[in-house]
């Protein structure tokens, strides 16, 4: 199954990516960086500079019902960057009205809020 992990191109969590990355991966999937752009994206340990990943694929040409779950890491700055890209928040709401299911990690949550896909819901984090 291949797993959409969606970041912007500078703020993600270095180790909110690289661990559910993992995760997945050693689980049999398949992950996929997707970002607002082309090229790689930046990696941070906290307000650090740290690794650099190249993006398998663009939101806005991305599918949702390509995937079989979606992954939102979080970092001070990327979910901030992420709710303000309307096809970003765009390739959210599809895996919601898919039925698909999506993990969001210490600030994520914020694009579900953008998204408009909390209310009603239990959340935990």
């Amino acid at each position: 199954m291949r797993i959409a992990f969606l970041v912007a191109p500078e703020g993600v969590e270095q180790v909110e990516l690289t661990e559910p990355w993992k995760a997945a991966a050693d689980a049999g999937h398949e992950p996929v960086l997707v970002s607002t752009e082309s090229g790689k994206v930046q990696g941070f340990n906290h307000l650090d500079k740290a690794d650099t990943f190249e993006v398998d694929a663009v939101v806005g040409e991305a599918d949702a019902g390509s995937f079989g779950g979606l992954v939102l890491p979080g970092g001070v700055a990327n979910p901030d960057f992420l709710r303000m890209d309307e096809k970003a928040v765009g390739f959210v709401k599809d895996f919601f009205d898919q039925g698909r299911p999506v993990a969001a990690i210490c600030h994520a949550p914020w694009v579900l809020v953008e998204a408009d896909r909390v209310a009603g819901r239990r959340v935990a984090s």
